[in-house]
């Protein structure tokens, strides 16, 4: 099961691909957008992504409370949903010059449309793969439109519940998407470890047959990286320049040296995994062998004497006979004279 976004190889024998989420910490300077897109590279991303949209395509410019965000733990609490999205919006015509810049360093760009014009602008791009945001999944006639591009569909499950990945599935697949990503996802943001639930990722690999991974809203690396161990095939994390440089998504945002902690780490947790091997693993843990236990004379023996527990003795190393033949060997006489601290072998003992 494997799929490429332009250069990258991703997969389930592929170690997990880093994803740099720009969203609107760029704060609407576009130099910022590109420092960005820098220290990522520099940080170890893989990939970088955008969000293609207007405040337009999200909502209506209204101020009822509809329109307000509410919770008590929401970071955008009380701001008008439109003003909201005007901040954190991508400029269409940065896109070009983001996208040819992050090739230029060897990342792979791609983006969240969030309507059918903002496809027809990234395919404008030869962007390689969409996204489909946890709040859009059930946005069915979008999730057709992307899929009819025939690109790989990467797509954060949020709040669905199981029918409606489900359905979202199948339609991206009927309109002509074979290479789907699901990202376990937690739609708070920041979001609290113990509702990360990455146990459910293992699950969506196994009841949808597709590659998984995670969107990780939470702080720090950690719930990332124990995704990792459990086979995520992407990691897609929020990045800044600073937590506290006032940018919409900073607050929830890896920094550089973090995000250089997750994607170093990330290698080392991926190799680790390695393969189901039994047995040595290689030349140096072979060598090992020899400091297992084997039967030793732990006195001087004499010719025709009898092997007992107060002339042998199981010890390190494994130069003797094998520990689970002690029994066999006691009661049984020796051939030869045997000095204290000798490995016993067979041809030594009298059969």
């Amino acid at each position: 099961m494997n799929l490429k976004f332009e250069n990258l190889s991703i997969g389930n024998n592929c170690p997990p691909v880093i994803v740099a989420e720009i969203s609107g910490n760029h704060d609407q300077d576009i130099k910022r957008a590109i420092k960005l897109i820098s220290l990522a590279k520099q940080s170890g991303a893989h990939a970088v992504k955008f969000q293609t949209y207007t405040p337009d395509t999200m909502t209506l410019d209204s101020n009822k409370s509809d329109f307000r965000v509410t919770g008590e733990k929401n970071l955008w609490k009380g701001e008008l949903l439109y003003n909201l999205y005007k901040k954190g919006s991508t400029p269409y015509d940065w896109h070009e010059e983001l996208f040819k810049y992050s090739r230029k360093l060897k990342l792979v760009p791609f983006s969240t449309p969030f309507d059918k014009n903002a496809v027809d602008v990234l395919e404008d791009l030869d962007c390689c793969a969409y996204k489909i945001a946890s709040f859009e999944i059930t946005d069915l006639p979008l999730i057709e439109y992307v899929a009819s591009t025939r690109k790989p569909i990467v797509m954060s499950t949020g709040m669905a519940t199981k029918e409606e990945i489900s359905e979202a599935i199948e339609t991206a697949k009927s309109a002509g998407t074979k290479s789907i990503i699901l990202l376990k996802c937690t739609s708070t943001y920041p979001a609290d470890a113990k509702n990360a639930n990455l146990k459910t990722m293992v699950d969506m690999k196994k009841e949808f047959n597709c590659l998984v991974g995670l969107s990780d809203h939470t702080l720090g690396v950690n719930v990332s990286l124990c995704a990792v161990a459990l086979g995520a095939s992407m990691i897609e994390k929020h990045f800044t320049i600073n937590r506290n440089d006032g940018a919409i998504d900073s607050k929830f945002s890896l920094e550089p040296n973090e995000f250089s902690t997750l994607a170093e780490k990330s290698k080392i947790i991926f190799n680790a995994l390695g393969n189901i091997k039994y047995g040595p693993s290689d030349r140096n843990e072979v060598l090992s062998r020899n400091y297992r236990r084997s039967i030793y004379a732990c006195a001087d023996i004499k010719k025709g004497e009898v092997f007992s527990h107060k002339n042998i003795k199981i010890v390190r190393p494994a130069y003797g006979i094998e520990p689970k033949e002690i029994n066999n060997l006691i009661g049984k006489k020796a051939k030869k004279n045997i000095k204290f601290g000798f490995p016993i072998k067979w041809s030594f003992v009298k059969v």
